[in-house]
């Protein structure tokens, strides 16, 4: 007897991953990444730098292009991932306009880890549930957040993840929404 075979629903959308050139969190990368191209959705790697990216466990990731290259309009998410090299992304004004941009168009966008503080200094967490890793709490709620403490939090079109460990979670929730 022939049983149908599991249908894995493509899903055409397109990705944008920024990350920091070294010391990203390996598994904030992986998981969504994966998830995301098992699921036919284009993903574009952004940094700060073309060189390959060291994470802080040693993956390599090599970015497809500079985020002052980026074309928001190019993009259905945009997903910032932690890691204690993120700090030197916190202040970018070209990823703030980025993340204004997406904001002002309603489009996902998502950070992990301390990656939320990013979010919060580009104006767009002001009086919005989200969540950090614990030792940035004050950075986001200086911004005028609401943190929650969660693992993974869901405001709007603003998805916000933890700590490494919601890693799996964090990508989860992308990819629902994506598929709406």
């Amino acid at each position: 007897q022939n049983s149908p075979l599991e249908e894995t629903v493509q899903i055409d959308k397109s990705v944008l991953m920024v990350i920091a050139p070294k010391d990203f969190r390996d598994e904030e990368f992986k998981e969504p990444y994966d998830l995301f191209t098992n699921s036919g959705i284009k993903v574009i790697v952004a940094s700060i730098d073309t060189v390959p990216a060291k994470g802080m466990l040693g993956m390599t990731v090599k970015p497809d292009i500079l985020i002052d290259q980026v074309r928001p309009d190019s993009f259905d998410a945009l997903i910032i991932i932690g890691g204690t090299g993120c700090q030197v992304l916190w202040d970018n004004t070209t990823l703030h306009k980025i993340v204004q941009n997406f904001n002002d168009t309603k489009k996902t966008i998502a950070a992990i880890c301390i990656a939320p503080v990013v979010l919060a200094r580009a104006g767009i967490l002001k009086n919005i549930k989200a969540t950090v890793y614990p030792t940035s709490k004050n950075d986001i709620e200086k911004c005028g957040a609401s943190y929650t403490g969660s693992d993974v939090e869901i405001s709007g079109n603003i998805i916000t993840g933890s700590n490494p460990k919601a890693s799996k979670d964090f990508a989860t929730t992308i990819l629902n929404t994506l598929k709406q």
